[in-house]
């Protein structure tokens, strides 16, 4: 399947990334209200394709990680990011 340790680290790496992005998405979805709200119907439509990219993003993320024999237990990490209201 490759290189035990590149596939080690993606068992470590994917997993990371599914959760990063369910954190953007809820952000993403909450601004989208937001924008919903003063009127930016356009805006918010546009925010939500996005989430669903990711939706889509996230699946693929998924069965990667399935590939990869799922994700490496005792290995997660977790950063944590900032964001700007």
């Amino acid at each position: 399947m490759g290189d035990k340790s590149t596939v080690d680290k993606l068992r470590v790496l994917v997993p990371h990334w599914i959760e990063h992005n369910h954190s953007h998405k809820a952000e993403f979805v909450k601004w989208a209200a937001a924008a919903r709200e003063e009127g930016l119907g356009e805006v918010a439509g546009l925010i939500d394709k996005a989430v669903a990219t990711m939706d889509q993003a996230d699946e693929a993320l998924g069965k990667a990680l399935i590939q990869l024999g799922g994700a490496k237990g005792g290995d997660h990490h977790h950063h944590h990011h900032h964001h700007h209201d």
